[in-house]
């Protein structure tokens, strides 16, 4: 730990770091005592399915949103869904939650930490660790408004005259902000959005301020914290100021003290950027992140369905690699905010991106834009429901039933591919986009991001003919047969299988470390039945006939030899387990 510090601080700085960083692994040492260690084959199994929500994703008036969901969360979802991601729960001012105003508080409008700690003990959690930048509004930029120490280096300063070209831009708003402080006026790096401040970590006091908030978070009942918006953390001009070493070095440095203080506790990189930047964010499989967002997935199963080819998916996925038994992917395929396009860029090409954009605008969705180098803009990502993504909700031409068959045969390829599915909370309710709110606020994210009441919710899922009941059944069935079968460990062998002739099939072969209990899955990305054709020894099945089909009970191979042949109809999805099955 103290290398990687005089690697960024140098050797008189990063030595005196390791020694604050020493006292702070005493002080919170008795978090390690709090859970026994678990082998990191434990640590992530089947049946962790992880749900990305607000706090106040459910409202109901005289009761805390946090209390509020909680109870809906029991009563719908335990035994299934075993992880919760909390988006920002803190008193914020801007971005629904994303420019924090105090790091160590839960927003009163929301509940407090009891309300958490409550949560806690029936679900695992993930806490959002926002720190890149905080709000205009908190209590460290006031201070450095007003040159108290020692917020009077907490942030970056710059020369609006120096070239800042190469930067690496998410947004087309200004990159630095001007503010009047005590010393006169000065120009801030504001990275995405003025009220939005880049912390200063080139100050060593602000990287142990923020290491001591993570091991807090974990005090408060963290089992897993995202960093969000992390690869832009160290900022040196004349670069892209985005996976700087320095970077990676710092992340490394907090997955030292969270190993030394609570082993059990995971880091997940949230970097929406081309897959081999991304995967960086692994380190060499043992010192940094244990989990990375899957962020090509998205665009890529979008194309697939849209043009009813799965090849630009199947290439991708032939190609992905677990760094080691300890890392793993986290896959998702919506959360609160759009759809990133620039992950796709390298596999799709320009002209089938701008088609992803182009059915957006037809699906009644945005697109958010981002500045180049060159001063040009491109997409940055698509701001509509998955959902409306897949199906134009404007077309009444398409029943629900195929729109609702489009939409669980994406979901089933998240679910099925190695890794930890994260699960938006709207797409267990196949929610459409919320034009209402996109009017209210101005901002194209808004679209996904509806609030309901707990009326609302409850209606929609006791309507037996209503369209969000219908795909909640389905979701919750397929969430159920995953969580029961070890060949959907999250590092469990995976097989990407590639058949000549058959590109609207997107197929996998799951092994358990058992060995025993081999899935193969299916799925169908287009609107017409295809006819899957294999050699049983090609995939490793001799022997295993007849499959059982998990989500309808059929068996397929009976009387089969060497070839395993049976019409897969549009839209479907088949998990055939191999064995006997258990229960």
């Amino acid at each position: 730990m103290q290398e990687k510090l005089e690697f960024v601080y140098g050797t008189q700085t990063g030595r005196a770091i390791a020694e604050e960083l020493a006292l702070l692994i005493e002080k919170y040492g008795y978090l390690k005592e709090r859970q026994p260690l678990l082998p990191p084959s434990q640590r992530l199994t089947e049946r962790d399915v992880i749900l990305i929500t607000y706090g106040d994703q459910v409202r109901v008036n005289g009761t805390s949103p946090l209390q509020t969901l909680h109870r809906w969360l029991e009563t719908n979802l335990q035994g299934l869904i075993n992880t919760i991601h909390l988006l920002p729960f803190y008193p914020y001012t801007s971005d629904d939650g994303f420019s924090v105003v105090d790091y160590r508080q839960v927003d009163p409008l929301l509940g407090s930490w009891s309300d958490l700690r409550a949560l806690h003990t029936d679900f695992k959690l993930m806490f959002d660790a926002v720190i890149n930048h905080i709000s205009a509004s908190s209590a460290w930029f006031q201070g450095f408004l007003q040159g108290k120490t020692p917020y009077d280096d907490y942030f970056i300063v710059s020369n609006p005259a120096v070239n800042l070209a190469q930067v690496t831009r998410p947004r087309t708003l200004p990159l630095l902000t001007r503010f009047q402080t005590e010393a006169g006026e000065k120009y801030l790096w504001t990275t995405f959005s003025s009220d939005q401040l880049d912390l200063n970590y080139k100050n060593p006091a602000v990287l142990l301020n923020i290491i001591e908030l993570l091991l807090f978070y974990v005090s408060q009942g963290a089992d897993l914290i995202r960093l969000d918006a992390i690869g832009y953390l160290w900022k040196e001009i004349g670069t892209t100021c985005l996976h700087l070493p320095q970077t990676h070095a710092l992340i490394q440095v907090m997955r030292d003290v969270l190993d030394q203080c609570a082993p059990n506790v995971l880091l997940i990189t949230e970097t929406n950027v081309p897959h081999r930047d991304n995967i960086s964010y692994f380190g060499n499989g043992s010192n940094e992140a244990q989990m990375v967002y899957q962020f090509p997935l998205v665009p890529l199963v979008l194309n697939a369905l849209h043009s009813g080819s799965a090849n630009h998916l199947q290439r991708w996925a032939v190609g992905l690699e677990n760094l080691s038994s300890t890392t793993t992917f986290f896959n998702f395929l919506a959360s609160h905010d759009g759809i990133g396009v620039v992950p796709a860029r390298g596999i799709l090409s320009e002209a089938e991106i701008n088609a992803l954009v182009e059915r957006t605008l037809s699906h009644g969705g945005q697109v958010s834009y981002k500045n180049n180098p060159d001063g040009s803009q491109s997409p940055y990502e698509l701001n509509i429901t998955y959902f409306d993504a897949l199906s134009n909700p404007n077309d009444s031409t398409e029943d629900d039933v195929t729109k609702i068959d489009r939409f669980m045969v994406s979901q089933a390829i998240m679910l099925a591919l190695r890794g930890v599915p994260g699960i938006y909370f709207h797409s267990l309710l196949g929610s459409h986009n919320w034009l209402e709110g996109v009017a209210r606020t101005g901002r194209a994210r808004t679209i996904n991001r509806e609030k309901l009441t707990l009326n609302e919710l409850e209606e929609r899922l006791t309507d037996p003919t209503g369209h969000t009941v219908r795909l909640f059944q389905r979701y919750t069935s397929l969430i159920r047969q995953r969580i029961a079968q070890p060949a959907f460990h999250p590092n469990a062998a995976q097989f990407v299988v590639q058949l000549p002739g058959q590109e609207s099939l997107f197929t996998l072969v799951r092994t358990p470390t058992s060995g025993r209990g081999h899935v193969l899955a299916i799925h169908n990305v287009s609107s017409q039945a295809q006819t899957f054709r294999v050699s049983l020894t090609a995939i490793g099945f001799i022997g295993h006939l007849p499959l059982t089909d998990l989500l309808s009970g059929d068996q397929y191979g009976q009387g089969a030899t060497e070839t395993l042949t049976f019409q897969v109809e549009p839209y479907q999805v088949l998990w055939l387990r191999s064995g006997t099955l258990l229960g």
